[in-house]
């Protein structure tokens, strides 16, 4: 017996727990997998999963290519469960566990269809080059009223007061007392899971929320935010409302973003290497920076992955449009906040609360570390409302997925089967909602045109 298992089976007596989740994140970055009783988990040798989930739309579909991607016959892969990611599952009515899994295929190899074996392979060349990136993600969410019927808009839901939430209310500290009792079990079930939170605050749109997760491993931080949209859902649920990640889920209110605050730390020395000695910023920083610039474009739909999210990264709204960089300018795509050197780091605004974090994270350091290989030059930091500015990126998921496959570098860290496979499940759910006839259509279309 290995010492994972070992850790695992002891782990599982310790908590009495009955039954187990084996959790694989799918293109989406929602959980699919099995439950097997405790007693049978380790007794049954590692369990299987179709590799077909891996590209399973967002309406459970398949793309017509899919079996370019996977076996035509509709094959297994292995799933090994990481023991660092074992956690209860606080809202269970029996002890339950929860384990992610990674994604082998049958002969052993890490299957490239594994979003998290994406972020892996990502670390992987930073190890190799003696850096290890750390990451702080800040989860944007709203909260709001059951709505059993998709043709009709979201409200916010009533707060303790008996009201809705009627206007704009950042950073208000009764605003969030308003859900309070949400709030609380929130946060004791994210205890329960060991997840970093820290700090939550209130957002401008209305019961819109904002978690802040503190610094650390990329891998265990896009575990603990895969894990959290859970927790955050199953709390909703118990409080007779929802909890929604969607990036622009309603027409008068801000959108939702994951921004991903990184830096880099020498991993001999425990140095971020972002910053001089003597103060400013390290040519390293500047090259990361570059990159960002330069491959943000093509990596768009990872920031974006959702036909909604482009609904969010639009002119006149707080979100970035274009490739500008500034310190302490939240107008910019890629903000440098004010801080020392130890904790000199780049936010990249891009993503939406929508994205797979795991994808998320790989996106924004990959381009960060080709920066660096290839020595990419930043423009200089831009000292206005840079969102003022022209589009520079894709207005759409079509358009965004059109430039995917732009880079040979791109190609070679993501995997070209990857990124074929992510182009035909997102471009079948762009297809599928462009089959929608919408509300405006009919308002303006129907009797003048």
């Amino acid at each position: 017996m290995d010492s994972d298992t070992k850790d695992i089976k002891d782990w599982l007596k310790r908590h009495k727990i009955a039954e187990v989740e084996c959790l694989v994140p799918d293109m989406t970055g929602n959980a699919r997998g099995k439950f097997i009783p405790a007693n049978q988990f380790l007794s049954r040798g590692h369990p299987r999963l179709p590799e077909s989930i891996m590209i399973q739309t967002v309406t459970g579909e398949y793309s017509d290519q899919h079996w370019d991607f996977v076996e035509p016959t509709d094959a297994d892969m292995v799933l090994r469960p990481d023991a660092s990611t074992m956690r209860v599952v606080p809202w269970a009515r029996e002890p339950t566990a929860q384990i992610i899994h990674d994604c082998y295929t049958m002969d052993g190899r890490p299957h490239p269809l594994s979003t998290r074996n994406i972020l892996r392979k990502v670390l992987e060349l930073f190890e190799a080059d003696g850096l290890r990136p750390v990451v702080a993600p800040e989860v944007e969410f709203y909260l709001v009223g059951k709505n059993l019927d998709p043709d009709y808009e979201l409200a916010p839901p009533q707060g303790r007061s008996g009201r809705a939430e009627s206007s704009r209310l950042s950073y208000s500290i009764d605003a969030v007392a308003e859900f309070e009792d949400f709030v609380e079990d929130m946060y004791s079930f994210a205890d329960a899971q060991k997840l970093q939170v820290d700090t939550l605050i209130h957002e401008s749109g209305a019961a819109q929320m904002e978690i802040n997760f503190l610094h650390g491993d990329a891998l265990s931080l896009a575990d603990q935010v895969f894990t959290f949209k859970r927790t955050v859902r199953e709390t909703a649920y118990k409080h007779g409302m929802y909890a929604t990640f969607m990036a622009k889920p309603m027409k008068a209110e801000p959108g939702s973003a994951m921004h991903i605050h990184q830096s880099l730390v020498d991993i001999k020395t425990g140095k971020n290497v972002f910053a001089k000695a003597r103060g400013g910023y390290s040519e390293r920083f500047l090259h990361y920076v570059g990159g960002l610039q330069r491959y943000t474009p093509e990596l768009i739909s990872l920031y974006a992955p959702n036909v909604n999210s482009y609904r969010r990264l639009a002119p006149e709204i707080a979100a970035p449009i274009n490739l500008n960089w500034g310190v302490d300018n939240r107008t910019t795509a890629f903000r440098m906040p004010q801080s020392d050197g130890p904790a000199t780091r780049i936010e990249n605004r891009f993503p939406g609360a929508d994205v797979n974090p795991y994808l998320a994270f790989a996106a924004t350091l990959a381009s960060g570390y080709l920066g660096m290989k290839g020595k990419l030059a930043p423009t200089e930091p831009h000292q206005g409302t840079a969102n003022e500015e022209e589009v520079e990126v894709a207005r759409t998921l079509e358009e965004g997925l059109r430039h995917l496959h732009d880079s040979p570098e791109i190609q070679e860290v993501f995997g070209e089967l990857f990124l074929q496979a992510y182009s035909a499940v997102k471009l079948d759910e762009f297809e599928e909602f462009n089959q929608v006839i919408s509300s405006w259509e009919r308002e303006h279309l129907l009797l003048q045109v």
